[in-house]
């Protein structure tokens, strides 16, 4: 497959379908090179006509959250913060304050463009 830049839609599919044909090729093979081509080609062209919206904070917060094995006690422990504020928070009821990204960023690692929403 000549690989070029994808213009619209059927060429779109077209890239999807053949990356999906050769997915397994192992790295450093003409398929495997190939494969990794196409990917590219194929994110430029979703960057541009299918992107991905950022997450909603709160939404990131507790998906980080739970993916750490956090609980809201802990996590009050950890921002210094009572209960019921992280409560209040998580239910959208407080808003996100900077000072407050600042320490989510920093105590779970949640990306500060994330938090900015």
């Amino acid at each position: 497959m000549t690989i070029k830049i994808i213009k619209n839609e059927a060429e779109y599919d077209q890239a999807l379908d053949r990356a999906d044909a050769i997915f397994d090729a192992r790295p450093g093979t003409p398929e495997g090179d190939e494969l990794e081509l196409l990917l590219l080609v194929i994110k430029a062209y979703e960057d541009e006509h299918h992107p991905v919206p950022p997450p909603d904070p709160i939404d990131a917060i507790k998906l980080t959250m739970e993916e750490q094995g956090i609980k809201a006690a802990e996590l009050t422990q950890r921002m210094g913060v009572s209960k019921s504020y992280v409560s209040q928070l998580l239910s959208r009821r407080k808003p996100l304050t900077a000072s407050m990204m600042r320490l989510l960023h920093r105590q779970l690692g949640i990306p500060a463009e994330i938090l900015l929403g």
